[in-house]
């Protein structure tokens, strides 16, 4: 093209609130639609998403979130009536080469003024084949970049083909034929994910890569869509103690709105379910049921949580100290499943699941709400409940003192332990503390301790 042009292209929202928070989502992203995805690390590998467009160019994007479920993470992050707040860290198991169908597809589309589009959000865009309608030679098939190019629309779903002017395409139908990732064929083993012999990693187990390779510290694991199946949510709870030997990280985690064919449609089916499968660790919260926002579109409540945990905790300069329930967000009812009749609870019958430890959303002040500041472990009137297990923002907060003393003071390691070096180590931490206190992320006269039983002279 020669000359100067101008042309109108997808509004791209880059402005993005920043938070010290870090979330890690575990599922399946619609990879399919990313060229030459084999050769880019988005498969069982931690991703960092900073944008909505960031993320459209490094997984897809789809409206499908039941086949794809990372997509309700990046809809809630960063395509919302909300201020955008990242970043996140997405960890996809779908693999297009595994996980497709048997046999290929053909479409027929029309060519006219040089463009063809079709919709479909499962195509493995690197196995397109185009040829006239009519042509029977295998040998006939047009070439990419010397006969066409093609592209993704991710806002309207479609797969566009455009002629090039060097082409001998010419209007009229095509035979576009190509393979289908099968996002069915992805269980919940695959989101569990293991460690190999010769050190592949997968599923949550590729967690440990993040800080290896991104120097990111996980602090916030979820898994909508997979977190509702007991092994998944004992997966992500394992996961998140001491994560590469060091770093800790809270889970949220859904309650399921069935039990196979059984509706969970009400607060007394919820709590059933979560005490018989044993949703109750201290180092993870716990959501029921979902919620719609005004388009329609169904959110597992966890993921809601995390956008406001990212969005409070930068309030504090990335300390999270401050619960994210009665936080407003963006949706308008809560949703039990497409054949539900049941028209929801208000707050007194929402504090009944608070008192056992779920965190849900209700109708308030003219807005909605999260409602629930507890940990899974939570119960009211227990006797012998470890009161850290009380707030989830107190486990986070413990978790991320230990976290940012290890971070500080990693640069230290295997360097005499002076007198000088103790007493510098004593003093910073201190200081922090105090400034907690100051910050009322602390209460009381927290102190640093260094036990000289633990670190003797003789050894």
């Amino acid at each position: 093209m020669h000359g100067a042009y101008g042309s109108l292209t997808d509004s791209i929202i880059e402005s993005t609130l920043a938070a010290q928070t870090v979330p890690v989502y575990f599922g399946t992203a619609p990879v399919n639609l990313i060229r030459d995805y084999a050769n880019k690390d988005i498969i069982n590998a931690p991703v960092r998403i900073a944008s909505l467009n960031d993320a459209r160019q490094k997984v897809g994007d789809s409206t499908n979130w039941g086949a794809f479920t990372l997509c309700e993470a990046i809809a809630a992050h960063y395509n919302t009536t909300a201020e955008p707040v990242g970043s996140i860290y997405f960890i996809n198991v779908l693999d297009p080469a595994k996980h497709k169908a048997k046999t290929k597809k053909t479409e027929t589309v029309a060519l006219a003024n040089g463009t063809a589009s079709f919709a479909s959000d499962v195509v493995i865009l690197d196995t397109i084949e185009i040829k006239a309608e009519d042509a029977t030679d295998s040998t006939a098939a047009y070439k990419e970049g010397t006969d066409y190019a093609l592209s993704y629309n991710f806002n309207a779903g479609t797969v566009v083909i455009t002629a090039l002017e060097s082409t001998t395409m010419k209007d009229g139908n095509l035979s576009v034929s190509f393979n289908e990732v099968q996002p069915s064929d992805v269980t919940a083993t695959d989101i569990i994910g293991a460690t190999s012999h010769d050190g592949v990693y997968s599923g949550i187990d590729a967690l440990k890569l993040l800080y290896q390779e991104q120097f990111a510290v996980p602090n916030l694991l979820l898994a909508p869509g997979w977190s509702d199946t007991p092994a998944v949510y004992e997966a992500l709870v394992k996961a998140s103690q001491k994560i590469n030997g060091h770093w800790d990280a809270f889970v949220v985690a859904d309650l399921p709105l069935a039990n196979g064919n059984t509706a969970i449609d009400t607060i007394s089916k919820a709590l059933d379910w979560k005490d018989s499968n044993a949703y109750t660790s201290e180092r993870s919260a716990v959501c029921w049921p979902q919620v719609a926002d005004y388009g329609g579109r169904v959110f597992h409540i966890s993921t809601l949580y995390a956008v406001e945990c990212l969005r409070i905790d930068n309030e504090h300069d990335g300390v999270p100290f401050e619960t994210c329930s009665n936080k407003v967000i963006p949706v308008s009812r809560q949703y039990f499943g497409e054949t539900a009749a049941t028209r929801g609870f208000d707050q007194q019958d929402a504090n009944g699941l608070n008192e056992s430890g779920v965190t849900t959303a209700i109708g308030w002040a003219g807005d909605w709400v999260l409602w629930g500041p507890h940990t899974a472990a939570y119960q009211h009137g227990s006797t012998t409940m470890d009161a850290r297990a009380v707030f989830a923002s107190s486990m986070r907060m413990l978790m991320h003192i230990t976290n940012s003393f290890q971070l500080q003071w990693s640069t230290t390691i295997d360097e005499p332990m002076t007198r000088a070096l103790k007493d510098r180590i004593i003093n910073a931490e201190q200081a922090k503390l105090d400034g907690y206190v100051t910050q009322g992320a602390l209460l009381g006269h927290p102190t640093v301790v260094f036990d000289e039983s633990n670190n003797s002279d003789s050894a």
